[in-house]
């Protein structure tokens, strides 16, 4: 072996045992990970929509909410639509409710449903984990029903679902005050996450002794998502 070969073999073998280079820091569109479990997207929460009505949770967050007719309304992770028709009676005609889920499938039934049963006012919208991929400042009021602790990055899609509100408008988030992975969020989780958006509580209610509803407006600016302080998995 030659000298130039000797040389390109030290020069290779460095290479190959030099450190990995250091990852890149974060731009400003990097949002932090929770630092909790997210739960599985598979809940038994309720059974059917027959035991969901029995149990009148979604009359009372509508009025909780203060939902009416001629307003418009995002049901996001809308699944089988049970919430999406309910608040499509209440605001009529005049109103709008984008139902938004990030599965094709459950958005096709969905779509399927609603065009069957005649329910005009309803859009049906095929967002992703980090973006419901609504119109902006389209929204009076938006709801996440049992379905927050099974958000892959919260952050994100507060971030995002913040521009599609109008001046005014409520966010509701309707889950159970159990840890994360069992299907739930504590009320202190939830506050700390939400708030890190730039929301601030308008009313906490309990719903049946095992579910809560948490009422937010967004009255502060919305952070760059780099200046996201995550919030710690336990007190």
């Amino acid at each position: 072996m030659n000298r130039r070969s000797i040389l390109l073999c030290a020069i290779v073998l460095a290479a190959c045992n030099a450190p990995p280079a250091p990852p890149p820091p974060p731009g400003e569109d990097s949002f932090p990970s929770v630092e909790r479990p997210v739960a599985e997207i598979v809940s038994a929460q309720f059974s059917d929509e027959e035991s969901r009505e029995q149990a009148g949770e979604a009359r009372r967050v509508m009025d909780l909410m203060g939902i009416a007719a001629g307003a418009t309304v995002a049901d996001i992770g809308a699944g089988r639509g049970y919430y999406t028709v309910n608040l499509s009676r209440r605001v009529g005609a005049d109103g709008r409710i984008y139902a938004e889920d990030i599965f094709a499938n459950t958005v096709n039934d969905l779509r399927g449903r609603v065009h069957a049963e005649g329910f005009s006012n309803v859009s049906v919208v095929l967002g992703t984990p980090g973006n419901p991929k609504l119109p902006p400042q389209s929204l009076d009021r938006a709801l996440l029903v049992h379905m927050y602790h099974e958000i892959e990055n919260p952050y994100e899609l507060l971030w995002n679902l913040r521009t599609s509100l109008k001046p005014g408008a409520l966010l509701g988030i309707v889950d159970a005050d159990r840890p994360t992975r069992n299907h739930g969020t504590p009320p202190w989780l939830l506050e700390c996450e939400v708030t890190a958006i730039g929301f601030e509580r308008q009313a906490l209610h309990e719903l049946d002794g095992k579910s809560y509803l948490a009422i937010y407006a967004a009255t502060k600016p919305r952070p760059r998502p780099i200046d996201i302080q995550p919030c710690r998995s336990a007190p």
